[in-house]
């Protein structure tokens, strides 16, 4: 800590009192007693061992070096409240509707179709949260989340999003380097596999009949996104979700070698905590939630292997 630094609550006292050049409207601004912010000033002047204000009979006047103090301190209060607004967001009275999910998710699914929200709904704003881990939900931080499982949250409401199946993907090149034509060709690459995840590629596995490749062999990952950038740079074989693998394969920097895609248990789903209350705009952003994961709604069927 920088000793040169007074206490905020000193800057505080001095830039309401400089500001209105009054003790007793700074008082009221800061709900404190005219004696405290009258104490803090001369704390703050016995710090700086220089004069802020003259204190005239018929009120305040700042000295100079009290005038050309004050938009200094100014200054770094904004700056201050403008950081702590870009990390923490606006306070939870502000109007935007709080949503969390995964990141790989947000990137992937959320982004991508939350313009079409904006744009019928003028005038609502969303605050997008992501993390990577299935964080406890605090009604303090958030109004909704998105989490991936099987649906089983207790004491949440929760509305199912995708339905989902898993299949290899690689870099378009890579079979061709390294022979990928048949699923036990696998026991040649590395396998990328995504933390978090309870269906992983021990399913596709068994569903290929590849009983001859280690499931559990490969590196570990925290995110699909690290996931599918590194397959896309011929760094191994990643197990793409549908929900989360669209734009990759339709991009063209992924490729799906085989023609199998594994239903599995495990989706993304919206929960909220169940008899709380809500936003206003809960039930809106449900609704086009819901209706945009509309084709995801249908229970996938397995491609079985030519």
């Amino acid at each position: 800590m920088n000793l040169d630094l007074p206490p905020l609550t000193w800057l505080r006292a001095f830039e309401a009192a400089a500001r209105t050049l009054s003790f007793t409207q700074a008082a009221g601004e800061l709900h404190i007693t005219q004696a405290a912010v009258s104490k803090h000033v001369k704390s703050l002047e016995h710090h700086l061992r220089r004069p802020l204000f003259l204190r005239r009979p018929r009120g305040l006047e700042l000295t100079k070096s009290g005038a050309a103090y004050l938009p200094k301190v100014q200054d770094a209060m904004e700056r201050l409240a403008m950081g702590t607004r870009e990390v923490f967001g606006q306070r939870r009275t502000s109007s935007a509707l709080t949503v969390r999910c995964a990141v790989s998710f947000a990137v992937n699914w959320l982004s991508p179709r939350l313009p079409n929200y904006l744009d019928r709904h003028p005038g609502k704003t969303i605050r997008l949260l992501s993390s990577v881990w299935n964080d406890a939900f605090d009604t303090e931080d958030f109004d909704l989340d998105i989490q991936y499982g099987k649906g089983h949250w207790p004491g949440f409401n929760s509305h199912r999003l995708t339905w989902e199946t898993v299949t290899p993907l690689c870099a378009p090149d890579l079979p061709a380097r390294i022979a990928l034509k048949k699923p036990e060709d696998l026991c040649q690459h590395r396998l990328l596999h995504v933390l978090g995840y309870q269906e992983g590629w021990g399913v596709w596995l068994k569903a290929a009949g590849a009983h001859h490749v280690d499931a559990g062999s490969g590196l570990h990952l925290d995110t699909s996104l690290t996931a599918f950038e590194l397959a896309a740079h011929g760094g191994g074989v990643a197990l793409g979700r549908k929900s989360l693998a669209g734009h990759a394969l339709k991009s063209g920097r992924l490729v799906a070698p085989f023609d199998l895609a594994v239903p599995i248990d495990e989706a993304f789903h919206l929960i909220k905590p169940a008899g709380s209350s809500t936003h206003p705009d809960t039930d809106l952003f449900v609704h086009w939630l819901l209706s945009e994961g509309h084709e995801t709604q249908k229970a996938p069927t397995p491609v079985d292997l030519n």
